[in-house]
């Protein structure tokens, strides 16, 4: 039972100590893409460059505020288009057509391409992280090289589209002017607004130029309660995909430190070694010790088995039978019964050395003076 607490005592710490790490990380970390997050796939430095240059910028989680935010003198950015449901994206593909604004998708699928840029179809990852411009869009020619194909490509028949930084002849990077004056840019990979590869090739610089052509910013992160959960994607997502952020550190971290318990309790591996006490014990105390535990636990059939078995050892030797005989009723009785001769006759030497177990502890007390007795008989006869 004391064994028992100390585990779960153990556990206990290390449950405590996860949710503490998960805990601490999550009040850090605002989520990847969040304009508030310095971690190293948050956005917050492309968010202060901008404000450095006169951009605000304004963080929403519903498309509600981000329809109603929208207009000629801002730009909307939806980091994550797949997520919203039928209503939500309705709402969205008004606000562009009227806004006459900029309206940046980060990504955007298949399921949400067809309300928010009919005639786009979307196709595999790139074959290369960093690619060049090749075309004409003011904005990419001047950053040069930026790491846009590392998640989507896109292919249209519309005329007026201008396709950059392609790859394989598909292009990572699409712009799609609208009638209003506004335009629609779908960007293959958000890898270019994270802090960690801002610095990297013209990644800040095409962040810069795609975000801050108005004055006003609006960053447009989907929550839960947005999302439509009867239209979102049909891709099935896995245990560690649904495991919020900052709790998978959490599980791995307790993942390591039960196997290193596990180690730890299995350490005595193998066969067992004989050592030396450190301290001399009494024959008497430890024969006391052992009785209680016997009694404790019900055990006569255990106690009157070794009984009968050490007294048998000591008997053999007294009568001279070999001590691999020791055991066998049919060599020991006989000459042990020989050796007390006419004194023999109170003891029932095989139900004494080979008997039963006693139904009680009186008995198995009896047991114990029988034995005694017949051993003192043996060595004075």
């Amino acid at each position: 039972m004391r064994r028992a607490r100390r585990a779960l005592a153990f556990a206990a710490v290390l449950a405590a100590g996860g949710i503490a790490v998960a805990a601490l990380g999550s009040g850090t970390r605002h989520g990847i893409l969040d304009p508030r997050s310095a971690d190293p796939y948050g956005s917050r430095a492309v968010a202060e460059l901008l404000a450095d240059r006169g951009v605000r910028t304004r963080v929403v989680t519903t498309a509600r505020e981000a329809a109603d935010a929208a207009g000629p003198g801002t730009t909307l950015l939806i980091t994550d288009p797949d997520r919203l449901g039928t209503t939500q994206r309705g709402l969205i593909r008004s606000a562009m057509d009227l806004s006459g604004g900029r309206t940046v998708l980060l990504a955007p699928g298949s399921h949400s391409l067809t309300d928010l840029a009919p005639g786009v179809r979307t196709r595999s990852a790139a074959g290369a992280d960093t690619l060049a411009p090749a075309c004409d869009l003011p904005a990419a020619t001047s950053a040069g090289r930026a790491a846009t194909g590392d998640d989507r490509r896109y292919t249209t028949d519309l005329p007026r589209a201008t396709r950059c930084y392609p790859s394989d002849g598909h292009a990572t990077l699409l712009v799609l002017p609208a009638g209003t004056g506004g335009d629609t840019v779908l960007l293959g990979s958000g890898t270019v607004l994270l802090n960690e590869s801002l610095a990297d090739e013209g990644n800040a610089s095409l962040a810069l130029q795609l975000l801050g052509s108005r004055p006003d910013l609006v960053w447009y992160m989907p929550s839960l309660a947005d999302s439509d959960p009867a239209a979102e994607s049909d891709e099935d997502k896995s245990l560690v995909d649904l495991i919020p952020a900052g709790w998978s550190w959490a599980l791995l971290q307790l993942f390591v430190a039960a196997a290193l318990a596990a180690l730890w309790r299995a350490r005595r591996l193998g066969p067992l070694v004989t050592e030396k006490l450190p301290v001399v014990i009494r024959a008497s105390e430890a024969t006391e010790g052992r009785a209680r535990l016997y009694r404790k636990a019900g055990a006569r059939d255990r106690a009157s088995t070794v009984l009968r078995a050490a007294t048998r050892e000591r008997l053999a030797a007294l009568v001279g039978v070999p001590a691999a005989q020791a055991h066998d009723p049919v060599t020991l009785v006989p000459a042990v019964s020989t050796r007390l001769g006419d004194h023999g006759h109170g003891h029932d030497l095989n139900n004494t050395l080979f008997g039963p177990t006693p139904s009680d502890d009186a008995a198995l007390v009896a047991l114990a003076d029988h034995l005694d007795a017949l051993e003192r008989e043996v060595r004075t006869s």
